[in-house]
């Protein structure tokens, strides 16, 4: 080897540093592209490009010729397909990485930003619980609710406890279905929310106890209810109710939930913030 064609990646430690640091960021990036179209219906699109690969593959260990060509040209035309299929989903990555989104924010901003959502949650359960307002609010954790937004009014606002109880009041334009709170803010209201199926719901549950499970059985997400007929608070966790409430309780669960879902946000930021820092 001449001293011209070295490369510093030759060396076998440096080269497996490389190629580990390459994988890991192959995998990272993966996991972001996951979490913006979890939730939304380009998730079934990426299962059927799976079922095309795994056909191509089938095909080629068997010598199918003329199958193997029609995936050939599904793969050689489908890169243009994905480009307009996933055209949402593609901007809103997109507008994340431009708005430096698309990595963690900072601890201490997480923190407040939770703090604030806490607060202003609680203090409207509180005052629509005792006034018995119906109300519904999903929060939105890993799984993307992108195409639940789309069925509601955008709105895009910050969190104030003032605004949820506005959005609630009985007959108002927002007040039917259900809030969806993104990224620490009030993405839409009036959204639809599917209903759970479950056969083992209690026959007394309304509408709103149904969506809330619904949702919690398809997304992370956690789902808050106000009963309008009782005043009852309710919270959805994975297909799980926790029915009626007292607001200490609630308070206590929402609270953890949100300190467990900013830890492991700490927790899987901390190299990339770690990395930008030196960089800088």
């Amino acid at each position: 080897m001449s001293l011209i064609d070295f490369s510093f990646t030759d060396l076998p430690l440096l080269k497996f540093l490389a190629n580990t640091i390459d994988i890991l960021l192959v995998w990272f990036v993966i996991y972001k592209l996951i979490m913006v179209v979890r939730g939304t219906k380009a998730v079934q699109l990426v299962k059927g490009i799976f079922v095309i690969l795994l056909v191509k593959v089938i095909s080629d260990q068997f010598h199918l010729q003329t199958l193997g060509w029609m995936m050939e040209q599904v793969l050689l035309w489908g890169f243009l397909a994905i480009i307009i299929i996933f055209q949402p989903e593609l901007r809103r990555a997109l507008e994340q990485l431009g708005r430096g989104k698309f990595f963690a924010r900072s601890g201490n901003q997480e923190e407040m930003d939770q703090s604030q959502l806490l607060e202003s949650i609680v203090k409207s359960v509180d005052y629509m619980a005792k006034r018995r307002i119906g109300a519904l609010i999903s929060l939105e954790r890993e799984t993307g609710m992108g195409d639940y937004i789309e069925t509601g009014i955008p709105l895009q606002s910050k969190i104030s406890s003032e605004l949820l109880i506005n959005i609630f009041i009985p007959n108002t334009p927002l007040h039917d279905g259900a809030v969806i709170i993104q990224k620490n803010q009030i993405a839409a209201a009036a959204c639809y929310l599917p209903l759970s199926e479950s056969p083992f719901i209690s026959k007394e549950l309304g509408t709103r106890h149904r969506a809330a499970l619904g949702i919690s059985e398809v997304t992370d997400s956690l789902t808050i209810i106000v009963s309008e007929e009782t005043g009852g608070i309710s919270l959805t966790k994975n297909g799980e109710l926790h029915r009626d409430l007292k607001l200490e309780r609630f308070k206590e669960l929402l609270s953890n939930e949100l300190m467990a879902q900013n830890k492991s946000k700490q927790t899987s930021s901390t190299l990339w913030n770690w990395r930008g820092k030196k960089n800088g």
